[in-house]
């Protein structure tokens, strides 16, 4: 039978030197799911099950590492946490997989119906893949050497949420156990037993051509050999953090993992297949330009946010065509703008600091220092007051219409021309370029651009 190796995530308590993750209802993340996480490994070590729980005074990094040096063909990983939001209303679970994997988007599905059957008080948001989470891809799901899975047990900042975490423990743990025995048994029962395991063959396509040599798939993850990743000028040398299978003399890098280098990944189960491309309808140099062209329609704008936030036009029912225009006057890319928009409101959901009668869809700031962020009479004149700022920021060219954001002229003008560079500025989160990114490829991968 296989291993199951338990991660709380963030870790360490209150006054420990790691993160505690979320605060709120005078309790931290780490806190509860460290308690959490003690129950699950109690309860399955009870069922006759061998579980690993991973030191909680360990960085993600070294969680990682002290799994990799312990695992062997069929254990599997989960790592569990408590998600916060500024809006408080939003509650509910959640498993993350690596996209592009049928069977673990299966194996997710069955750890979050376990726990909903012991607290079917709790909604479910669903099985999702790692790209719809904030920077696009979980280092737990991508660096693990075995199956793997994230799971967001609630909304610690929701009362009820925080409530069921604290007060229905217990069955939470429960819960988790089941699903974990249930996957365990899944993942051990197809896995190789012997010490060198053999890895299934997958063939290989690249830009609509079928490459000479094939690629691996193992834990249901497709990895295609390093040869090919040289030939598509991708330089991973430097890159520590993407994991290297060597194999009967080939070194082997998940497919997956070229997406933050412009590729496209795809899989085609009938044929197994990964299918990748590198020839783009866009222009990879370009991506992360803030000055320039955007490539989507309004349509493919306002599918997306849709799918994000079915209830998201219903206020603002023409905010893609206003991100076209205000955005094309100004010379700035309007998907990178729409995207900023969706990780600034969360696809319009607001709460928190932002409402939606203020207009204000990028956080932007009053002058003074004033107690509210800035507010405008009408959805396009909050859409071109963040179209300037972003100009503000990537370009010295004059505006073409009249100011009408705050802060146009605190900024130091062309500091900024690549969406990475807003990171620390425009927000103090030093994430903040790389959510915007990964919003954009989302939106391209949905309008079959990337």
């Amino acid at each position: 039978m296989g291993r199951i190796f338990i991660s709380a995530g963030h870790g360490g308590f209150e006054g420990s030197i790691r993160d505690p993750g979320a605060i709120s209802g005078g309790t931290t993340e780490a806190t509860q799911m460290i308690l959490l996480r003690d129950q699950i490994v109690a309860e399955l070590r009870s069922r006759g099950f061998e579980v690993f729980s991973v030191p909680d005074d360990l960085s993600l990094r070294a969680s990682i590492q002290w799994i990799n040096a312990r695992a062997r063909p069929g254990d599997v990983a989960l790592e569990i946490h408590a998600d916060a939001f500024s809006n408080p209303s939003v509650r509910g679970a959640s498993v993350f997989y690596i996209t592009n994997n049928t069977e673990r988007k299966n194996h997710a599905e069955l750890l979050l119906l376990a726990l909903l059957r012991r607290l079917p008080q709790l909604p479910s948001r669903g099985a999702k893949p790692d790209t719809n989470t904030a920077v696009g891809s979980l280092a737990f799901l991508r660096q693990v050497s075995v199956a793997s899975l994230l799971m967001e047990v609630g909304f610690l900042t929701n009362p009820d949420d925080r409530a069921l975490i604290i007060n229905r423990r217990r069955d939470m743990a429960l819960g988790i156990a089941d699903g974990l025995a249930a996957w365990s048994r899944a993942v051990s029962g197809t896995s190789p037993t012997v010490p060198e395991p053999t890895y299934p063959g997958i063939n290989i396509n690249i830009n609509n051509r079928t490459y000479q040599e094939q690629g691996v798939l193992i834990n249901s993850n497709a990895y295609v050999p390093i040869d090919l990743v040289d030939r598509l000028g991708i330089d991973l040398t430097t890159v520590p953090d993407i994991r290297r299978v060597l194999y009967r003399g080939v070194v082997y890098v998940k497919a997956v993992d070229l997406r933050d280098y412009n590729v496209s990944v795809g899989w085609d189960n009938a044929t197994r297949t990964v299918i990748l491309r590198s020839i783009l309808q866009i222009c990879p140099g370009q991506i992360d330009r803030i000055m320039g062209q955007g490539n989507t329609s309004e349509v493919q704008l306002m599918m997306f946010l849709k799918s994000n936030n079915e209830d998201a036009l219903s206020q603002f029912p023409d905010i893609a065509r206003l991100y076209r225009e205000e955005a094309a006057i100004e010379g700035v890319n309007y998907d990178i703008a729409f995207c900023q928009m969706c990780v600034e409101t969360s696809f319009l959901r607001f709460g928190g600091v932002l409402k939606p009668s203020q207009n204000n869809f990028a956080g932007l700031g009053t002058v003074g220092g004033g107690a509210e962020t800035a507010s405008f009479p009408s959805a396009r004149i909050g859409v071109r007051a963040q179209v300037q700022h972003l100009k503000a920021y990537a370009s010295v060219e004059p505006l073409v219409l009249e100011i009408v954001d705050p802060r146009f002229r605190f900024v130091a003008r062309g500091i900024a021309p690549l969406v990475p560079q807003l990171s620390g500025r425009w927000s103090a989160d030093l994430q903040y370029g790389a959510k915007i990114m990964a919003t954009v490829r989302r939106l391209y991968e949905s309008a079959n651009l990337l």
